[in-house]
């Protein structure tokens, strides 16, 4: 009686549920399934592809694997051979539905017909403390506490800050559009 190769051994493990007698076979024989679905397969990805769907089909068919002279690479092979074909023709047949649909019509982005607004473009062009301070206080909601917390400076400073921020908008705002500009409670609204 002859002795078991290691491919043999392994498979006959690993169809008992033996996890790392499959991980052998894997480990053994990828990269020489991998080198020859690169072959076969015009992309990278597919090839990957290819390698994982004839491990698989070798775990799917565990009872109907041949080893030849002890290897169980050549089933491996023909099997890439056939998972190959298999994912060529549905790129083929995907091709060909893709043809046969209607072109895309283009259509504009409505978007692009809209800009933010003089408000962001005032905001834009404050200074970068400016534009921090209103953004947490005023866009945000924060407190001028929290403000302070997330800047690391002091409550009185984003209380300044603010202020004069408030104060450049404004300005900025009234450059924009020739609105004037008053004063409720300390909050700047713009009449139009």
């Amino acid at each position: 009686m002859s002795e078991l190769s290691d491919d043999e051994a392994d498979w006959a493990l690993a169809v008992h549920g033996d996890g790392e007698a499959f991980g052998r076979v894997f480990d053994r024989h990828r990269d020489r399934v991998r080198r020859h679905s690169l072959r076969l397969v015009p992309d990278v990805g597919d090839a990957e592809d290819v390698v994982a769907v004839t491990f698989l089909e070798a775990w799917r068919k565990r009872d109907a694997v041949r080893f030849v002279n002890g290897s169980m690479l050549p089933w491996l092979l023909v099997t890439a051979t056939n998972a190959a074909r298999n994912l060529s023709r549905a790129h083929r047949r995907h091709r060909i539905l893709l043809d046969r649909l209607p072109a895309p019509v283009p259509h504009p982005d409505h978007a692009e017909a809209f800009d933010d607004g003089p408000a962001t473009a005032a905001l834009l062009r404050l200074p970068a403390a400016d534009q921090q301070v209103i953004a947490l206080c005023v866009l945000h909601g924060y407190s001028e506490a929290d403000a302070a917390a997330a800047l690391g400076v002091a409550p009185g400073t984003v209380k300044s800050r603010l202020s004069r921020a408030k104060s450049r908008l404004a300005r900025r705002l009234g450059e924009n559009d020739g609105a004037s500009t008053r004063t409720i409670r300390g909050e700047t609204s713009h009449e139009y």
